[in-house]
């Protein structure tokens, strides 16, 4: 199944595509695409319904980010071998893990805004694994059945704040808009193997990234049960997996993004976003 949560930013409902694609509505049924919902009962209770008898939601309302109320918003860094290798930096012997302000998410189709100043804004395909199930010291062979879906997300960064202003790389990637995410939320029975998917971006029609998630270091399995191993993953909790080859900052010489420039962007199985940029003011 693929879900889908519409409508003004800060008053998302929720919704699921039907067999033809049509958005239908899941208000009444559940009050978001967050907590509860996205555990292994949550969701079997979403699929039993027939989306064909749910509400059409009608127009072309904005559509938000796939999940709501997120806890944590975690990344990994340096995740594909060729990543690595553009940077200019070892393959790492365990996940890079550094975090994102759940205040930088917003909806796939919105604009992202350029911080006054920056000079350094970069893209990021990526795929998104969000938490069903609570998970804490999972074994790897479990993992996946605490995963709800899977989706796409725009890791932005701005390279100056996460690389040449000292401390943690948060800095550089929590700014407001700086993680799209979605469309869809989509269910692990539509994902085969979330290791064989194929992902790009583009930039005003140029294709800067064009990978796969078979170069992935540490597999959606492996991420999951290592990270329940230094904290408790809860029900929406987001996992951004890495990104492959082809970010600006890696091109020669490096390439950043400025206002009105169009990405887009997609996982296979998962979407496309599009995103203009804007640039913000104090």
């Amino acid at each position: 199944m693929k879900y889908q949560r519409f409508g003004e930013i800060g008053h998302e409902k929720p919704g699921v595509l039907d067999g033809d694609g049509n958005l239908r509505s899941l208000e009444g049924i559940v009050q978001d695409l967050s907590g509860d919902a996205l555990t292994c009962q949550g969701m079997q209770r979403l699929q039993a319904l027939d989306p064909s008898t749910l509400p059409l939601v009608e127009g072309q309302p904005r559509i938000g980010a796939c999940v709501g109320q997120v806890g944590k918003f975690l990344c990994i860094g340096l995740n594909y071998s060729d990543h690595a290798e553009e940077s200019g930096m070892e393959v790492p012997a365990e996940p890079v893990l550094f975090m994102k302000a759940t205040s930088a998410i917003c909806g796939p189709f919105d604009e992202v805004l350029i911080p006054p100043g920056s000079e350094k804004t970069d893209w990021e395909v990526e795929l998104g694994v969000v938490i069903g199930d609570r998970a804490r010291h999972v074994r790897e062979e479990d993992a996946l059945n605490h995963v709800a879906g899977y989706c796409v997300i725009n890791d932005l960064s701005e390279r100056a704040y996460q690389l040449e202003r000292c401390g943690q790389w948060v800095k550089g990637k929590s700014y407001d808009t700086f993680a799209p995410m979605g469309p869809w939320l989509v269910t692990p029975d539509e994902i085969t193997d979330p290791g064989k998917l194929s992902l790009w971006l583009e930039v005003d029609g140029h294709r800067y990234q064009n990978g796969t998630t078979r170069k992935m270091v540490f597999g959606v399995a492996r991420l999951v049960s290592y990270l329940s191993a230094f904290m408790t993953l809860n029900p929406g909790d987001v996992i951004s997996t890495g990104t492959p080859p082809g970010v600006g900052l890696g091109q020669q010489p490096p390439v950043y993004l400025r206002p009105g420039q169009t990405m887009r962007l997609s996982v296979e199985g998962l979407g496309e976003q599009q995103q203009t940029t804007r640039a913000d003011t104090p």
